[in-house]
Formats: C-alpha cells, sequence, structure tokens
C-alpha cells in the first residue's frame, strides 16, 4: 500500500516495432513506472532491462525519495555490470521514469534518467521533455556544434553517454524533484517512440485519449505505422485533475 494521499491512474503499452525481439522492459505500478531499453549491439540488452527493473521494483509503494531512487539506480547499475558477457561489450540498459514520493508536505514527482529514453510532462495541455538525453548529439546540440533539428538524423544519435551496466565502472542518473500539479499527465517512453514521432505528434495523441491505457496503446499503434524501426514502449500516468489539500 502506497503512502501517497491520492492514486494515480496508468496506462503501458509495449511493441517489438522493427525488430526481430523486444529488449524493453518496463514497470508501472502503484507509485513506480520506469521504461529501460537494453542498447542495442550489447549482449543480453533484454536481460539488462529486465534486470533493472526488477532492482527498481523494490521501491514500489514505498513513496521513494530522490535518495532512495538514486541509490536504487545505483544498485541496478552494478547489477547489470555483473550479468555474464558472451561478447566484447557488457549488456546495458537505459532506465527513465518517475516515482511518487511526499517531499516537505509536498505530493512530487522523483524523475529518473540514465541515457536516452525519455520522460514528458503533460501540464495544461502542453507536452515538455524533463528529462535530458545523455547521449553523443544532445552533448552536441547543447554545445552548439548541431542544430536541434538535425539532431533526430543525426548518425551518432544513438550513442548514449550514461547507461546502467556497459563499460563504465560507475554511474550518475539524473534525478530530480518536481511538484504535482492537477492533471498532471506523465509519459515515460523508449526512444522507440520519439524516434519515430516528432513530439507534436506525440502531443496530439496523449491529447485525443482521455483514458491513459487508451493513449499508451494509441502511441505505440502510431509509431508503429509512421515505420518505428526499434522497440516501442510507453506508460501513461494521470495525476488527479483536483488534488487532496
Amino acid at each position: 500500500m502506497s503512502a501517497l494521499p491520492f492514486a494515480v491512474r496508468w496506462g503501458a503499452a509495449t511493441s517489438q516495432g522493427g525488430r526481430s525481439h523486444n529488449e524493453d522492459a518496463l514497470l508501472a505500478d502503484t507509485d513506480v513506472f520506469v521504461v529501460a531499453d537494453g542498447m542495442g549491439g550489447h549482449d543480453a540488452g533484454e536481460v539488462a532491462s529486465a534486470t533493472a527493473v526488477e532492482v527498481l521494483r523494490a521501491l514500489v509503494g514505498r513513496a521513494p525519495g530522490p535518495d532512495e531512487v538514486r541509490a536504487a539506480l545505483v544498485e541496478a547499475h552494478e547489477r547489470v555490470r555483473a550479468l555474464a558477457s558472451e561478447g566484447t561489450r557488457r549488456p546495458g540498459t537505459t532506465a527513465t521514469g518517475v516515482a511518487l514520493t511526499v517531499h516537505e508536505a509536498t505530493v512530487c514527482w522523483v524523475v529518473l534518467n540514465v541515457g536516452d529514453s525519455r520522460t514528458y510532462r503533460m501540464a495544461g495541455a502542453v507536452l515538455e521533455q524533463v528529462t535530458r538525453d545523455h547521449s553523443e548529439v544532445a552533448e552536441l546540440v547543447a554545445d552548439g556544434v548541431v542544430r536541434p533539428d538535425e539532431a533526430a538524423h543525426h548518425p551518432w544519435r544513438h550513442v548514449v553517454t550514461r547507461a546502467l551496466g556497459g563499460g563504465a565502472p560507475t554511474v550518475e542518473p539524473d534525478v530530480d524533484v518536481l511538484a504535482v500539479s492537477p492533471g498532471d499527465r506523465m509519459l515515460v517512453c523508449s526512444d522507440g517512440l520519439t524516434d519515430a514521432l516528432p513530439d507534436q505528434r506525440i502531443e496530439a495523441d496523449l491529447k485525443a485519449e482521455a483514458d491513459p491505457q487508451a493513449a499508451a496503446d494509441r502511441l505505440v499503434a502510431t509509431a508503429v505505422a509512421a515505420g518505428a524501426a526499434d522497440n516501442v514502449t510507453v506508460v501513461v500516468v494521470d495525476a488527479p485533475a483536483v488534488l487532496p489539500r
């Protein structure tokens, strides 16, 4: 049982898209909502994503604070690094999402991210990315070397600079806290969605479906119909329109 003063509604959907199998994993339960994308080209990506989700599942029902979320991500990194590797590269995965907690008497989203999967918030019918991509292209855009409109087609767009597992001995997750606003709709997704659809289309599909499960199903179906080359995984989480005082 969660320690939160209200319950959220959610929906989740996934597809292998243009891949032969699905290396994404998801967690959607009570107060923790995560998508993990096993990194393409790495050994046992599907095992890596499932391992990360298994570690983070221990947070469910605890309304975990930012320190607890960060510690779980560090543990997930260590668990994924410990996986057996049949090739020259270690298994790795991204992880992004939100956990709900009470921080200074306010219900908040704890936003977590490692890699280039994304978490968005739609508040007041405006969609905003609330995570920062850990990728070569995102760094080039930040440095002014690559224009934002070029990033979606850049050959390095899938080269991540942080991951759970992989070759780095340690990981520095992004963990931020945002107060929950009435009617917030959070979107957690793998890059199979954002590679296939621009943010404007994602926003339109989120607005078209009031039910979070219908919204998740619609987004995945739209991405697949648009020719998604990668696995597509979506979790949609809705806060109540009226929050208790």
